[in-house]
């Protein structure tokens, strides 16, 4: 815009000119299914201190973690309802098999870093399912992380006991 824009006629014409090169709509390029060459799709996970590595393929729905079966691994069914859910909320139960290995934290974190990977893993092999997962949140790295001790504490906020005398 090397021109002045001094009248109220010369701002209409100048609107005018950004509305006609603004007239062009530019559809954004469909997602491509990443892959590698054994057709699965790979994602990594994460909730607090937990990292989970996750391939998924199409198979019978068998889940495996750090090599043993997923009701193994999580003994309790609250954790395998949280593994299970991404697969639940996309509707592809029992579709896929999912081989995941999982380091730090605790049962609860790796279960839902578990769910993370799952959740990034399809949407990467099934980009259609991406809208169903990002609307459920699983997407959404959980960012919550245990806060730091702080020195005169006990522990993060905790105080020793107060003594008057």
């Amino acid at each position: 815009m090397t021109e002045e824009i001094k009248t109220l006629e010369d701002l209409n014409a100048v609107a005018e000119g950004t509305e006609a090169a603004g007239t062009v709509v530019e559809t954004a390029a469909p997602r491509e299914p990443v892959r590698d060459e054994l057709g699965r799709s790979y994602a990594t996970g994460k909730r607090k201190d937990a990292v989970a590595r996750v391939w998924i393929k199409p198979g019978s729905g068998k889940v495996t973690v750090n090599g043993k079966d997923m009701d193994k691994y999580f003994a309790r069914p609250v954790l395998q309802l949280i593994v299970r859910q991404p697969e639940q909320i996309a509707g592809v139960e029992g579709e896929f098999d999912v081989v995941a290995t999982v380091k730090g934290g605790g049962l609860s974190g790796q279960a839902g870093a578990v769910k993370h990977g799952i959740s990034k893993a399809l949407q990467l092999y099934e980009p259609s399912l991406r809208g169903a997962l990002k609307a459920a949140g699983f997407l959404t790295r959980d960012s919550r992380v245990v806060e730091r001790k702080k020195y005169g504490k006990a522990k993060a906020r905790k105080s020793f006991q107060f003594s008057k005398r």
